[in-house]
């Protein structure tokens, strides 16, 4: 007979180990962070993007996941399509993302560039879980002029909310299969259904 998984996992997670090295977020997506991030991601206020990464920075491990990050490395924002990105005006992890390097010690630079959004997919809260997966499969892909600049890097992956996880665990597999040797996920909050 075998040991059983460790405190915390779930038979999901033993079946389809996570792509990421850690996850880690400021606060749950309840109100009023809930509401304030809505207005920053919906309402056209790209200015929040300094007050959320200030927040992500007083969250435990965040400061020391950029701070062990070098000049090579990498904090790159979840992209959007072109559809969504010309239909908002702006993207919300870009904003966040380049706020978190420019406000930690972190010697790594946000790169908008390199992980691209090949696929314009439904909204994910629109969708359950089973069919978020299906929804964000093939989406992402790395700019295939910059392929080999991820062999070996750390990388930063920024999201302003983790719901099921479906996004961010499909781009960070894109980055590991391009040969990224670290993924860390960090967001503002985290919905109870992740």
């Amino acid at each position: 007979m075998g040991a059983l998984p460790g405190p915390g996992l779930c038979m999901d997670c033993i079946r389809t180990p996570s792509p990421l090295d850690a996850m880690l977020v400021a606060t749950s997506y309840a109100y009023p962070w809930s509401d304030l991030i809505t207005r920053y991601k919906f309402g056209e206020q790209p200015g929040w993007a300094a007050f959320f990464a200030g927040l992500l920075l007083q969250a435990p491990g965040v400061r020391q996941a950029l701070a062990g990050l070098d000049a090579r490395d990498l904090i790159i924002p979840m992209p959007l399509s072109a559809e969504r990105l010309q239909s908002r005006g702006f993207n919300q992890a870009w904003e966040l993302a380049s706020a978190l390097a420019g406000q930690s010690a972190s010697p790594a630079r946000a790169d908008a560039l390199l992980l691209l959004r090949t696929k314009n997919t439904r909204p994910q809260t629109e969708l359950k879980r089973e069919a978020r997966l299906a929804n964000v499969k093939g989406a992402f892909q790395i700019d295939p002029l910059r392929l080999a600049e991820l062999s070996g890097m750390r990388v930063v992956l920024i999201d302003d909310v983790v719901t099921s996880g479906a996004s961010i665990f499909t781009a960070a597999r894109v980055l590991r299969a391009a040969g990224a040797s670290n993924v860390t996920a960090i967001a503002i909050a985290k919905t109870d259904l992740a």
